[in-house]
């Protein structure tokens, strides 16, 4: 390889990396909004054409259906706090990623119910639409879960 090669193979390496960095800021963006209850800011993370799936018969299409799901989140939860981490990114294009990330999710309800706790992994495909990274597909599968108020979940196929 000569150097000329060399500097664009560095520069390749210098731009995948810096979309990296940008596609898991999306994801910590997703954790600290949903647990600040800043429904507005959450939302914009996503596509006008979404798809989330929390579990079966939950989630939305389309980034208005998904806003109507966060409405009374606050008065629903006193807190949250979710951890993500275990990030694989696969960029499948210079304008799509697959990714797959860890949850552990903590909630404190404002009704009479214990805190819950979720583990489990986000399965989702980015897409970078007007120069910024956004989720065109969410989807929640569960590992495990304690008093969580979600019923159904998906697993995550584990053999």
């Amino acid at each position: 390889m000569n150097q000329q090669e060399s500097q664009k193979s560095v520069a390749a390496e210098v731009t995948r990396l810096a979309e990296e960095k940008a596609i898991e800021r999306l994801l910590f963006n997703y954790a600290f909004h949903l647990d600040m209850n800043q429904t507005e800011e959450l939302t914009a993370l996503f596509l006008e054409d979404c798809e989330v799936i929390y579990g079966p018969g939950f989630g939305a299409e389309g980034r208005d259906a998904y806003a109507k799901t966060l409405e009374g989140v606050g008065s629903f939860f006193k807190a949250t706090s979710h951890h993500v981490s275990n990030i694989v990114i696969d960029l499948k294009s210079p304008d799509e990623a697959h990714v797959r990330s860890v949850v552990y999710a903590w909630h404190r309800y404002n009704r009479d119910m214990p805190d819950s706790h979720l583990w489990g992994q986000y399965h989702d495909i980015i897409v970078r639409k007007d120069g910024k990274w956004r989720f065109k597909r969410r989807e929640l599968r569960t590992t495990g879960e304690k008093d969580f108020h979600v019923k159904k979940t998906l697993p995550i196929g584990r053999a």
